[in-house]
């Protein structure tokens, strides 16, 4: 008999290796990190006491929802099992969010008629690009570490690009083992946001949130040489040219991408400048 629950804290190391099997090149610190910003988020598939399905349905207060991380065990794909748990999980995150609330995912392509059927609406792609990192022999002036500013201030420009709030996951996200958090001050006006942080393969950079082109490429040229000579990865939202070119300028090519489906009403988000997205499990 199948039944579907809760996850404990092992099983979710479990949906990140089954997320690496897959290819998705989880961070080093992405169990962890998710854990801590909704540990009632994370769901399982178990038969005779067996995980058999892995998905997250984290809900960001009760005003938004984000699903990820489905993925049924490869040799028990096509019986039927995915399409109820998926069922079961969107119907769990919608009672855990407020009437109406929308509910965001970044779903892999092959899968987005299924998705549809489900009563998620298309909003774009979002495509990984891949390169290598490069050192860069200077370091723009209005550069500064996260950690060295204000969270208020950090968290404030994060909610204008990601919609909603989402302190609890940003508080440890800005400040990766490994990596590199960094913000880009006008004077004492914030105007860009970017992470850096260790994968299983190289490096992600996400978010990369930035008011100008130049100001995406001053953060980006910076992340990249914090990862020199790595492979570095930025999810990019394909309905922003810049962005786009931003990666075409720094010789990054598409390796894997998701679509953005959102049930209910879609947040109306700033994508012009928005050059990479934070995590396509989480949002």
């Amino acid at each position: 008999m199948i039944r579907f629950r809760e996850a404990t804290r092992g099983e979710l190391e479990t949906a990140v290796e089954w997320a690496a099997a897959e290819g998705w090149n989880p961070g080093l610190e992405d169990a962890s990190i998710f854990w801590e910003t909704d540990p009632g988020g994370f769901v399982c598939a178990e038969r005779d006491g067996e995980v058999i399905g892995t998905g997250s349905t984290v809900a960001y207060g009760r005003e938004f929802g984000f699903m990820g991380f489905f993925i049924v065990r490869p040799d028990l794909r096509g019986q039927g099992i995915g399409r109820d748990f998926w069922t079961w999980r969107r119907d769990r995150l919608r009672a855990r969010l407020a009437p109406g609330a929308a509910i965001g995912m970044d779903g892999v392509f092959a899968m987005q008629p299924f998705y549809a059927r489900g009563g998620f609406v298309f909003s774009h792609r979002n495509l990984r690009l891949a390169g290598t990192g490069r050192a860069c022999t200077s370091v723009d002036a209005a550069l500064v570490e996260l950690d060295s500013l204000p969270f208020e201030q950090v968290a404030a420009f994060d909610r204008q690009h990601f919609g909603f709030s989402r302190e609890g996951f940003l508080r440890r996200w800005i400040h990766p083992a490994g990596g590199l958090g960094l913000g880009f001050l006008d004077g004492d006006r914030f105007r860009g946001l970017g992470v850096v942080r260790p994968c299983r393969t190289g490096f992600k950079i996400g978010p990369l949130f930035a008011e100008t082109p130049e100001i995406a490429e001053a953060l980006f040229v910076a992340l990249s040489s914090h990862a020199a000579g790595q492979p570095v990865f930025l999810d990019v939202p394909e309905n922003h040219p810049a962005a786009l070119e931003l990666g075409q300028r720094h010789q990054l090519t598409e390796s894997f991408g998701c679509a953005r489906m959102y049930h209910g009403h879609a947040p109306d988000l700033p994508w012009n400048r928005i050059y990479g997205v934070t995590t396509f499990e989480l949002g």
